[in-house]
């Protein structure tokens, strides 16, 4: 009998080493499961289920929770069990917040958990809730600056101030948007009354803390999660690089207002199971803007599930989320990383060379075009005819943790005009870059792949490399063009390719 070629194949390629790791987030109005995998130090989604519960509905006055909230519960569980089939212990997290946290009566979930699966249910702290969630958005966005973290759960609302992977204040607030639904917006009636009751209840909540957070301050503010989610959809409408706030917020109250009831409250943006708790959330984040005076917030989907899952996995601890965001990429993709090296050292000679001139700055400029460099050819992969469109594709198309969507996009395109021709249609209008700082970051990445072409080291002679707003001289040892004629041939070709963009080169 003939062997199958094909899986012959297969057989020699050896198979990368992962571990497998899941969280499941017991929350006051959803439980959310995450099931990852850890390949090339970065960590991999494979299986995400969500399942409405309202937790926090079931639970009273004096803290006891219903034994038909307990079944939802439990019944849940159940749902999730295959999802966990095979996990060592040690490999799964199980973890409840707000509602297990204050309901007297816990216990009662915890041992009929226990028959469901073997994995223990984690009841946590309100101030170890913030910290998880802190540690998800600092793995998955770049916290340079002290950042403002904000999170509203259907029964609580933390608050998390820090910087890099160190969090500095951590509170958790017993306002969460099924527990106000159940207290303002009872009978589904959205009235204007009931709006401001709630606003003002957020603010006295509020009151115990603002004065810390607001002495330290923030750069940067960051929601997370389901509730503010949908408000961001909401307000941005598409926009890139939108920033959440209060003026668009309270324009939102007063549509609601309008529509009355949530049944109206038909917006694409919003799933139909989060809309009766919609009007309780902007409620408190309404009085979160007012009370903290916050001018912008972005969103990131990361929180505390995320945070869990980093947690477990210790390998992931590294300075700079995006630089091992880049480094597992290339890894995954089977970047050439010598040559990628030669291309990366000519970029920061480049750079070195023009950013005082044109005005490009060190944090902001000079990584995105290292890391372009060391993933300029992960579209090979794909094919090597027309690399430049498949690393865009790659690009654009691949989760990056620590990237926003403005950086991703900037990245992906400096990748697709890498080479050949110059596409200035396709530029968006960015928020944090000018389209003229593109231009000038795509010329010294363009110049650093054109002269590597060779792929050989000590290759590319010592340069000099000066710039003067649009004009750019670009000099060589005495005849170095000329005894490299192909590559005088593709800089002569470089300089009308300029032009079309207003850039003038002068070589020598």
């Amino acid at each position: 009998m003939k062997s199958n070629p094909i899986t012959n194949a297969f057989d020699e390629l050896e198979s990368e080493k992962f571990s497998k790791v899941a969280v499941l987030d017991i929350g006051s109005n959803s439980f959310h499961l995450v099931v990852a995998r850890i390949v090339a130090g970065s960590v991999q989604i494979i299986h995400k289920a969500k399942q409405k519960v309202r937790l926090a509905d079931g639970l009273s006055d004096d803290y006891l929770l219903s034994q038909d909230a307990i079944q939802r519960g439990i019944d849940t569980l159940q749902v999730f069990k295959a999802s966990l089939a095979g996990f060592e212990p040690e490999s799964v997290r199980i973890v409840a917040t707000y509602t297990l946290r204050k309901a007297k009566n816990a216990w009662q979930f915890i041992d009929a958990a226990k028959d469901v699966f073997p994995y223990p249910v984690e009841v946590v702290s309100g101030q170890e809730e913030a910290r998880l969630i802190f540690n998800g958005v600092a793995h998955t966005a770049q916290l340079s600056q002290t950042s403002l973290i904000i999170d509203i759960g259907g029964g609580s609302t933390e608050l998390a101030l820090g910087k890099e992977f160190t969090p500095q204040i951590l509170r958790s607030l017993d306002m969460g948007c099924v527990s106000f639904n159940k207290q303002f917006f009872k009978h589904g009636d959205v009235k204007k009354k009931n709006f401001d009751r709630a606003i003002t209840t957020a603010q006295q909540r509020l009151e115990l803390v603002e004065e810390k957070y607001l002495n330290i301050g923030w750069k940067n503010c960051i929601g997370t999660s389901g509730t503010i989610e949908s408000i961001y959809q909401l307000c941005a409408k598409g926009q890139l690089g939108y920033q959440l706030n209060l003026k668009d917020l309270l324009a939102l109250k007063e549509k609601l207002i309008e529509l009355k009831t949530p049944d109206n409250f038909k917006f694409d943006e919003v799933s139909e199971d989060r809309r009766p708790i919609l009007a309780a959330g902007l409620a408190i984040l309404i009085g979160v803007f007012k009370s903290l005076h916050i001018k912008g917030m972005s969103f990131n989907s990361a929180a505390l599930r995320e945070g869990a899952i980093y947690e477990m996995e210790a390998s992931l601890s590294h300075g700079d989320i995006r630089e091992r965001s880049a480094q597992s990429l290339a890894t995954r993709y089977s970047v050439d990383i010598e040559h990628a090296q030669r291309v990366l050292t000519t970029c920061f000679d480049l750079y070195k060379h023009s950013k005082t001139d044109w005005k490009l700055h060190d944090k902001k400029h000079k990584a995105i075009i290292g890391w372009a460099a060391l993933l300029h050819e992960v579209g090979l992969q794909i094919n090597s005819k027309g690399v430049q469109k498949h690393s865009c594709y790659i690009l654009r198309n691949t989760e990056l943790p620590g990237f926003n969507s403005e950086q991703q996009e900037f990245l992906a395109l400096l990748n697709l005009m890498q080479r050949k021709k110059v596409r200035i249609e396709a530029l968006p209008r960015f928020g944090q870059y000018s389209q003229l700082e593109f231009l000038k970051c795509m010329i010294i990445l363009r110049l650093a792949v054109l002269l590597n072409v060779k792929r050989q080291n000590d290759f590319v002679p010592e340069l000099n490399f000066e710039v003067n707003g649009f004009d750019i001289a670009l000099s060589f040892p005495a005849q170095w063009l000329n005894d490299h004629p192909i590559i005088k041939a593709d800089l002569e070709r470089e300089k009308k390719r300029y032009q079309t963009f207003g850039f003038h080169l002068t070589l020598s």
